[in-house]
């Protein structure tokens, strides 16, 4: 049956699939035949058991290599700002990390998370798109 990913936590390690017939079919990361991670919006082809679950589940066509993974943050803007305001810890606010984000505010006296966010600002240059996703969202 071919169907397209609705869902997938890869907490979890579960999926949804919504098949042809209008039918959902849940799935679990054991069950998935491809060598990169589902993604929601994917055609695949699978097998339903007995219990209403999807198994032996791969992608269709040519679309393997055409799917990257895309964050939510742009890996541009957190290094626009860990440059211009790091020192302050915007950019660890503006990915998320709330934690970090304070205590570079409680030392910004020093100028020490100034220097901190310098050699972040490169690293997030330096690492690829689909790193910078993984890691940050």
């Amino acid at each position: 049956m071919k169907g397209i990913i609705l869902d997938y936590s890869i907490q979890d390690n579960t999926g949804i699939i919504s098949g042809d017939d209008q039918n959902r079919y849940s799935f679990s990361g054991s069950s998935w035949n491809e060598q990169i991670a589902p993604i929601k919006g994917q055609q695949v082809d699978f097998q339903v058991t007995g219990e209403g679950s999807a198994v032996e589940i791969y992608l269709i066509g040519g679309q393997r290599n055409t799917f990257t993974q895309a964050g939510e943050k742009s890996k541009i803007i957190a290094a626009v700002l860990a440059f211009f305001l790091g020192g302050f810890g915007v950019h660890k606010f503006y990915l998320g990390q709330i934690g970090w984000g304070i205590v570079y505010l409680l030392f910004c006296w020093t100028f020490i998370p100034s220097i901190v966010a310098f050699i972040e600002f490169i690293i997030y240059l330096c690492t690829s798109d689909e790193d910078f996703a993984k890691k940050y969202g």
